[in-house]
C-alpha cells in the first residue's frame, strides 16, 4: 500500500511539471527597457533587478516561467485579456489600478525625484516651476502626480519611455524630469546624466502609493497568495536583500520606508 501511494504521488508531481511546462506563467514587462530593473542584452535575452527577482520567485513557486514583452500603454489590457499572466514591470500600486487589476504585496518602494540641469537654481513647488516644461513616461504614478500638482501652470509633456525623456532633457527641450530616484541614479551616474543633477525629491503623496507590486487579474485569488508568500520568503531569507544589493546602493525593500 505504502509503495502505490508513493507510486501515486510521483505521478501527481510529474503531471504538475509536465502541466507548468506546458502551460508557462507569462511574466509581462514593457519592450521598452528601464534599466536598472529591466536589461535588453544585445542577444534579446533580459536581465536587471526586476528580471533577476521574478525568476527567483518562479523557482520558489516552482513555476516555469516566460519572459513576454508588451507595450507599457497596453501592459494592464493585455493581463486582462490573459496575453499575459502577471505584470512584474515597476508598477505601483494606487487605488486607480486596483479598480482594474489586483496586486501583489509590495516587493520594492523608491521615492520620485526631479532631476535638471547642473547650477540652475530650481524651486520645486507649483508656483516655481510655473512656465517651466515637465518631461514624464505616461502612464506612471509620476505623471498623475505632475498632472494634479504642476498641470494648471507648467507644460508637461508625456513620453513612451524613459530613454527618449532622458535624450530631451540633455537636449534641453524639457527643463526637467521626474522620476523613480533609482533610475535617476543610474542615469546621473552615466556619461549622458553627466550635465544634470538632482533637485531634490517629491513630497509623500497618496498618489505614489504603498509601492511596487506584481499585478493579477483578480480572478487570480490563488496565485496571488502564491506570489505574496514567494515575496514575504524572499525578503526574509535574505535572498531579496542579495539581488538588490548587485544594484542599488540602498535599501529598497519596503521594510525600509
Amino acid at each position: 500500500m505504502n509503495s502505490l501511494r508513493t507510486l501515486i504521488a510521483a505521478f501527481a508531481v510529474l503531471c504538475c511539471a509536465a502541466a507548468a511546462a506546458a502551460n508557462p506563467l507569462r511574466i509581462g514587462i514593457a519592450a521598452e527597457p528601464y534599466p536598472p530593473f529591466t536589461i535588453k542584452q544585445s542577444n534579446g535575452q533580459w536581465s536587471g533587478f526586476e528580471v533577476e527577482l521574478v525568476r527567483k520567485l518562479c523557482q520558489r513557486l516552482k513555476q516555469n516561467c516566460q519572459i513576454a514583452e508588451v507595450s507599457w500603454d497596453g501592459i494592464i489590457p493585455a493581463l486582462n485579456s490573459k496575453k499575459i499572466d502577471v505584470i512584474f514591470n515597476s508598477m505601483s500600486i494606487t487605488p486607480e489600478r486596483e479598480k482594474v487589476i489586483a496586486f501583489s504585496l509590495p516587493y520594492y518602494y523608491t521615492a520620485s525625484e526631479f532631476v535638471g540641469p547642473k547650477g540652475q537654481k530650481t524651486v520645486l513647488s507649483p508656483a516655481g516651476l510655473k512656465g517651466k516644461t515637465l518631461g514624464v513616461q505616461s502612464a506612471t504614478t509620476n505623471a498623475n502626480f505632475l498632472k494634479k500638482y504642476y498641470g494648471a501652470g507648467s507644460v508637461i509633456r508625456y513620453y513612451n519611455t524613459q530613454d527618449e525623456l532622458n535624450a530631451d532633457l540633455v537636449a534641453g527641450r524639457v527643463d526637467l524630469m521626474l522620476l523613480d530616484a533609482l533610475a535617476a541614479s543610474d542615469f546621473l551616474g552615466g556619461k549622458d546624466g553627466s550635465g544634470l543633477e538632482s533637485k531634490g525629491l517629491a513630497p509623500k503623496d497618496p498618489l505614489f502609493g504603498p509601492g511596487i507590486g506584481a499585478g493579477l487579474r483578480k480572478a487570480d485569488t490563488a496565485l496571488k497568495q502564491q506570489f505574496d508568500q514567494a515575496i514575504l520568503q524572499l525578503r526574509a531569507d535574505g535572498s531579496f536583500d542579495a539581488i538588490q544589493k548587485k544594484y542599488f546602493k540602498v535599501n529598497i525593500s519596503p521594510d525600509a520606508k
